[in-house]
């Protein structure tokens, strides 16, 4: 055993001990951060537009602190840009992360010196509770991809900015570096597919034992790796035990992803994004992802239903529900407030706070008041495919109003690994799940407003030739499961079979 793992050990246990002591105590530590947070917020130039000095509990805060998108949060962020001191939280940011909103285009977060331990803590937090659990220290001696955005930064005022992803990558422990690929330099290059190659070429011969990245990401990773060696990822890289993935559900890929990899390995999920990390899989046997209750972010949640409601129901941890749709609002250290990240959220446990992400508050089908979310079309899939033997490389769902004679209905743009045998059989069945699943949907078909979907196969490679039409090919960039608009399905036309 190498000195690293020989030493990942107790320190993953010493770690462990303290995530579950903090499992019991998830209520007071959210209500001891708002308190932390309003005793530093109160000094800011937000803290007395809204009369954060007034403020001692979370019911006077709802009625003080309004939830915002990023665009209505925009005004105080652009004050940062130019260089104004104490706006959204103490002093200047440490870094602006910078991120392409779908709605809000480019939008810059605040990192405060408070905050980036959140960002930081939270990914090494997810890797020790895996080795504490199973006892797998192997992985730590071998390479590891921590695939990111570049690290080149730039400065607006004065604050360096750029990707969430190549900021953290500024903060990789000195014991890490040595083991971490790409190098900086491929790290740096901005064109997907040339950075793709690289990424191949650098570790094709490597002891690989961790890739982390969104599944789409690995997926074209491991294809890209399949056609230069025509050799499964287990064969190329006997030692590697570890998927760390996040970012999208990883439902839809890993029947595909586990088939080209030839092999079950361990697989880690977490929840980040440019504003907090807000959960990660602390064990591979319970269901959900652990909420980070004690991180320097205070949650509220907000039955999805009244998300744009004019005052909206926002309950503090103690109060959620298992197995209610709750549209995830943050306050943090780095200075958001009230601040709507767009993802909506499910616990699955309160005892201790596990959660799945459901989907995207704006990602959703309700042309005809059906209100179909992700997760509803995801799982819906996700059981045809099973039963059909079917894999599926991508998807998107979009609904087709019918102006003239004929009734409308969901359509369905879906690329294949496989098709099924009968097309018509499989699309059946994925909408008597979608029906089960939504009671809306299931009286718009039964009362013959909607027809039964249809499904649009797409060609191979159909929507990475899409997504690089638009310029978002790789990194973080994902397709929207659900649209309430023709946009991407009149863009995806082109790439139907």
């Amino acid at each position: 055993m190498k000195i690293k793992s020989f030493l990942a050990k107790p320190f993953a246990h010493y770690i462990y001990k303290g995530i579950r002591k903090g499992m019991a105590t998830a209520v007071a530590d959210q209500e001891n951060i708002l308190k932390e947070l309003l005793k530093t917020g109160k000094a800011t130039e937000f803290g007395k537009d809204h009369r954060l000095p007034e403020i001692n509990v979370h019911e006077e805060y709802v009625q003080a602190v309004p939830i915002r998108d990023y665009e209505q949060f925009k005004p105080y962020i652009e004050k940062i840009k130019e260089g104004k001191h104490n706006v959204l939280w103490k002093g200047l940011p440490i870094y602006l992360a910078k991120t392409s909103g779908t709605t809000s285009g480019v939008k810059y977060i605040p990192i405060s010196k408070e905050s980036i331990d959140n960002h930081i803590n939270t990914a090494r937090n997810a890797l020790l509770c895996y080795i504490a659990e199973s006892g797998n220290t192997t992985f730590t001696d071998g390479k590891m991809i921590f695939l990111s955005g570049s690290p080149e930064l730039e400065r607006i005022g004065g604050i360096p900015t750029g990707r969430l992803s190549g900021i953290v990558n500024h903060h990789v422990p000195s014991y890490l570096r040595k083991n971490q690929l790409p190098s900086y330099e491929t790290n740096c290059i901005d064109d997907w597919e040339t950075k793709l190659d690289k990424i191949v070429a650098e570790t094709i011969n490597q002891d690989m034992t961790l890739i982390s990245g969104i599944p789409p990401w690995a997926q074209m990773y491991f294809d890209r790796l399949m056609e230069k060696t025509g050799k499964k990822i287990k064969e190329l890289f006997p030692n590697f035990s570890v998927l760390v993935h996040g970012g999208v559900n990883f439902e839809p890929y890993r029947t595909k992803l586990f088939d080209s990899i030839g092999a079950r390995i361990a697989a880690i999920e977490t929840f980040p994004a440019s504003e907090g990390f807000m959960a990660f899989q602390d064990s591979q046997e319970a269901e959900g992802l652990l909420l980070n209750t004690n991180s320097g972010i205070f949650f509220e949640f907000v039955p999805a239903g009244e998300i744009f409601n004019a005052n909206p129901t926002r309950l503090s941890l103690k109060d959620v529900k298992v197995g209610e749709n709750y549209a995830l609002i943050i306050n943090s250290n780095a200075g958001l407030w009230g601040y709507n990240i767009g993802d909506t959220v499910k616990f699955v446990s309160t005892n201790p706070y596990r959660l799945v992400v459901t989907g995207r508050i704006k990602h959703f089908i309700s042309a005809f008041g059906e209100h179909v979310i992700g997760e509803e079309v995801e799982q819906s899939l996700i059981k045809a495919a099973e039963e059909e033997g079917v894999h599926i490389t991508e998807f998107t769902v979009a609904p087709m109003i019918q102006q003239g004679k004929g009734k409308s209905y969901h359509e369905w743009f879906i690329e294949f690994e496989n098709k099924p045998e009968n097309l018509e059989r499989f699309a059946e069945k994925v909408d008597v799940n979608l029906r089960k699943k939504n009671i809306y949907y299931n009286d718009l078909i039964t009362g013959n407003i909607l027809l039964p979907l249809h499904i649009r196969p797409v060609k191979k490679h159909g929507f990475i030739d899409y997504m690089k039409s638009i310029g978002k090919l790789g990194g973080q960039n994902k397709v929207p499961r659900l649209s309430n608009d023709r946009n991407i399905a009149s863009a995806l036309e082109k790439y139907v079979e």
